[in-house]
Formats: C-alpha cells, sequence, structure tokens
C-alpha cells in the first residue's frame, strides 16, 4: 500500500515538474517570439528611411555627406571667420576643397546602397531604441519603470545630439587634418571615397556613443556594475584620452582641441552626478528595507 502511495506521489511530481518545465520552455519561446517581433518591426522601419535616404541621393550626398569638406561648409565657414578674428590662419580649416576619387566600377552603387543604409539606421535610430525599450519594460518593477520613464526619449537625443557634433565639429576638423597631412611633397593625396565616408560616419558614431555617456552611467549604476567612486578614481586617465583624441583630430591650436575636449569632460562629469545620485537612492531603499 505505502509502495503504491509512493509511486503516485512521485509520478504526480515527476508530471508536476514537466509541466513547469513545459510552462518555462513556452514562456521562452513566447520571449523570443516577441523579441523577433520587435527585431522585425525595427529592420522594416530601417528598410523604409533607408529606401527614402535613396531616393534622395542629391540631397544625402551633395548636402550632406560630401559637404564637410568644402569651404562652404557651415563649421569651416566659421572656423574662417573665427581665424580672422584672432588674425590666425591655423583654424582657417577645409579651404583647399578636397577631391575623392572611386577606384572600382561599382564603387559609387555600393556606396550608393552604404550610405542609404547608414542613413536609414541613424534616422531610424529613435524608433529601433523605442522597440528594444518595449521588449525590457514588461521585466521591470514598476518602480524601475518610473525611475526610466524617460529613457527612450533621452537617449534618442543624446545619440542624436552626439552624432551632430561629430558631423558639425569632429569630422571637418578630421577631414581637414587627414586630408592635408603629408609625409613628403612627392606623395599626393588621392582619398577614396569609400574612405572619406568610412571615416565621416565611424567618427559621427562614436560621438554619438560617447553622448550616451549619462544613459550608461544611470543604468550601470543602477545594476551594481558602476560606481562613482570607479569614475573618480579613473577620471585623470578619461581626461588624458580625451585629449589626445582633441589633440590628433583637431589643427595644432589650443581653442580647437578645448571646443573638442570640453564637450566630452562635461558629459564624463554628467555621468559622475548620476552614478553618485542612483547609488544614493539605492543605498537608501536598502536602508528602508
Amino acid at each position: 500500500m505505502n509502495d503504491t502511495t509512493e509511486k503516485e506521489t512521485t509520478l504526480k511530481n515527476r508530471k508536476k515538474r514537466e509541466k513547469r518545465g513545459l510552462q518555462a520552455e513556452m514562456s521562452f519561446l513566447e520571449h523570443l517570439e516577441e523579441l523577433r517581433w520587435h527585431i522585425i518591426r525595427s529592420v522594416l522601419a530601417i528598410v523604409v528611411f533607408a529606401v527614402v535616404a535613396f531616393i534622395l541621393k542629391d540631397f544625402i550626398f551633395d548636402v550632406v555627406i560630401l559637404k564637410p569638406k568644402t569651404p562652404e561648409f557651415f563649421t569651416n565657414r566659421m572656423f574662417v571667420k573665427l581665424g580672422e578674428l584672432i588674425h590666425s590662419e591655423a583654424i582657417m580649416i577645409n579651404q583647399k576643397e578636397l577631391n575623392l576619387i572611386a577606384i572600382k566600377m561599382a564603387d559609387q552603387f555600393m556606396i550608393h546602397i552604404m550610405v542609404s543604409i547608414i542613413a536609414g539606421l541613424i534616422i531610424a535610430s529613435p524608433f529601433v531604441i523605442n522597440e528594444f525599450w518595449m521588449f525590457i519594460r514588461p521585466a521591470l518593477y514598476d518602480k524601475e519603470k518610473k525611475y526610466a520613464s524617460g529613457a527612450v526619449f533621452y537617449t534618442s537625443v543624446l545619440f542624436l545630439l552626439g552624432i551632430l557634433f561629430g558631423y558639425y565639429l569632429i569630422v571637418p576638423l578630421s577631414i581637414h587634418f587627414l586630408g592635408s597631412y603629408s609625409i613628403s611633397e612627392e606623395v599626393v593625396n588621392q582619398i577614396n571615397t569609400r574612405s572619406y565616408i568610412s571615416t565621416l560616419t565611424s567618427i559621427s558614431f562614436a560621438s554619438g556613443v560617447v553622448f550616451l555617456i549619462p544613459v550608461f552611467s544611470y543604468f550601470l549604476s543602477k545594476v551594481g556594475i558602476l560606481t562613482p567612486q570607479f569614475m573618480k578614481t579613473y577620471r585623470k586617465h578619461a581626461y588624458v584620452v580625451m585629449l589626445l583624441l582633441s589633440a590628433i583630430i583637431t589643427p595644432p591650436d589650443v581653442f580647437s582641441q578645448i571646443m573638442v575636449c570640453f564637450p566630452l569632460v562635461f558629459l564624463y562629469e554628467i555621468g559622475i552626478m548620476i552614478s553618485r545620485r542612483v547609488v544614493k537612492k539605492r543605498e537608501k531603499e536598502l536602508d528602508e528595507m
């Protein structure tokens, strides 16, 4: 009798475990399905904007991509006015227009497609960020949802501001430095269009990511990975990296280096403040518990 009861109990427990395992598996598959649809919608948004960018070829290339290398570009004109004001020709950048070449037969067509995809990704970035946020949001507690309610807005704004900062300031300075740099008078610069666009896009995207320092500080501090003490400890190292980066991509004058370095330092300090606030709030919540 006891053996029969034990067998029935064992069988019931086994069925319960199998049921829990099946439910967990279904839940995992449902999460994958949900993620798949968020990715599909994000890709569709990128494709739609990429098609629009492909159609608007003249605007994308003549007004956006190729403009920073010309004397008529806004930043280049401002540096000329500033140079005239302080009587310094060193900061008058990109006054000799840079000529680009296409080496392979299909280069221009492939560049057109590549730039269209990149433009689609940039324009659709707020939508893509929102899609991934909608996927993560259900897993957060109500209090965490409240604290992170503006995550999509701030992330999108900071990322786009970073891209604009890189495009309007770092890109012209980099083009002037790299395009005019010469190791010998016998070597003539013939810049490949693909190389030029790669430099422009990589700098702009990197600036967009750097401008997300406050967002990274918030979330990394929230999960306990980052602390204000850590950021303070390595503050000098971060400043040295920023100064070196500014010195490399700017003309040989202090003013241009400060213009590039100051926003990076400001964002780093904002990141420390955000991290400190998050850590204090977390410690307060732990004390109340």
